[in-house]
């Protein structure tokens, strides 16, 4: 596996990958997945380890992990739906990420892309993340903070203008539809403060270390705005925690 560079080239690939999401999903999942499993392997050897990645969506992630030597295991809450359409589900099973069914202390690597701000309960997904990483193992969390350009997934940028509801509005006179991210139902307005809070809560109480704080897609030369508050909001696109967790933990 090629090992990860986080170059400009590499940022202008991704954002041209997120262009097509709709129009061509296969290509923008694939290179997103591969690049994350590269990216994540710059903290943790991946070859022998046990992950869990909580929302994993149908495949990508998980062909990814398993060709970097993982044992791949996936949680969401739509596997039936992914089933039901021919997505491949293997390894997966269904559930929630506030209440995880998997034994404590039991995952090398517990991992989390664009899922927290789906949450209604972002502390409760984290506490669980926790809960179920072996000490010394690692917990890579990364989400779309609301006030980025994209916080309002298909509703933005216009969420940073109308609001949530103001911009779900506009997406449905347009479109003639309900989008599928929709304000505190399927979306919620979380903040990198919110996460950071409960970061230095966890790493006060002797639960975690912290390992990176970083914007997922910049350059490693603009990784410095993820660690400047009001601005790490904004700028950050995609704001991502990387833990270990601490062997006293229970």
């Amino acid at each position: 596996m090629a090992p990860h560079q986080a170059t400009l080239s590499r940022s202008i690939s991704l954002f041209r990958a997120f262009l097509v999401e709709q129009s061509d999903p296969d290509r923008f999942y694939s290179e997103l997945a591969g690049d994350s499993v590269r990216q994540l392997a710059s903290y943790v050897e991946l070859d022998g380890a046990r992950v869990l990645d909580v929302g994993g969506g149908p495949g990508y992630f998980g062909n990814e992990f398993e060709k970097a030597g993982a044992t791949y295991h996936g949680l969401d809450p739509a596997v039936g739906d992914f089933a039901a359409s021919g997505a491949e589900v293997r390894g997966m099973v269904r559930g929630s990420g506030t209440a995880l069914p998997i034994r404590s202390g039991s995952v090398d690597v517990c991992y989390s892309s664009n899922v927290l701000e789906h949450v209604a309960e972002p502390e409760a997904m984290l506490d669980e993340m926790t809960r179920v990483t072996k000490p010394g193992g690692t917990i890579f969390v990364s989400y779309t903070p609301w006030l980025s350009p994209h916080g309002g997934h298909e509703t933005g940028p216009w969420h940073l203008l109308l609001g949530g509801k103001g911009a779900r509005r506009r997406y449905v006179r347009r479109n003639g539809q309900e989008p599928k991210n929709r304000i505190g139902e399927t979306l919620f307005a979380i903040s990198a403060a919110r996460s950071m809070r409960w970061t230095n809560a966890a790493r006060r109480a002797g639960a975690v270390t912290i390992i990176d704080v970083l914007p997922r897609y910049h350059p490693r030369w603009a990784c410095w705005v993820a660690r400047v508050p009001l601005l790490r909001e904004a700028l950050t696109w995609n704001f991502t925690v990387v833990l270990r967790r601490c062997a006293t933990t229970e």
